[in-house]
């Protein structure tokens, strides 16, 4: 029988390259930099997105997630700061995934907020949302970041307009 954490760990292990690339990208000297007052700057962004795989322990290891407010994402000192974040929480990612049986992936995981049930699915279905479409959609934010910055763009899903050769995939 196939284990439903295979094809997931697969998802997340190229995502988790593509991503790494991005946040290798980030320039030192403009961490402190948002695109509008409203924005999160180039720094906690690439904290958040860091930190999205360790959201899989919270997954795993309990039933339920109850919100009590915001959890603000810290300023990183440095880009260094950010990949080992992103290198701990995608080790971390790969070996919890790796401990689960099918059972444990279909099993009902909930997020509420007090009595209100925010979302209720099966595991599988939390970790494909709330990890790998969620650092996809940061990622995607990233890359518009370092657009704006004029920072060359790596490869993601095929070839980027500064980087035009598959070999780099």
């Amino acid at each position: 029988m196939m284990r439903i954490a295979g094809p997931v760990l697969a998802e997340f292990k190229l995502e988790a390259k593509t991503t790494r690339r991005m946040l290798e990208r980030l320039p030192a000297e403009r961490l402190a930099w948002k695109p509008h007052a409203k924005s999160m700057s180039l720094g906690r962004l690439a904290m958040h997105l860091a930190g999205i795989p360790g959201w899989a322990r919270v997954i795993l290891d309990q039933d339920e997630l109850v919100l009590t407010g915001p959890t603000p994402t810290p300023e990183p000192g440095s880009v260094a700061e950010v990949l080992d974040a992103f290198d701990r929480h995608a080790a971390s990612f790969g070996e919890l995934l790796g401990a689960q049986d099918n059972a444990r992936m279909l099993a009902k995981w909930r997020m509420r907020a007090g009595d209100r049930v925010v979302v209720e699915a099966p595991r599988a279905a939390m970790l494909r949302s709330a990890v790998l479409s969620h650092i996809v959609h940061h990622r995607g934010q990233l890359s518009v970041y370092l657009r704006l910055l004029d920072v060359p763009l790596p490869p993601v899903y095929g070839p980027s307009a500064d980087e035009s050769g598959l070999g780099n995939l």
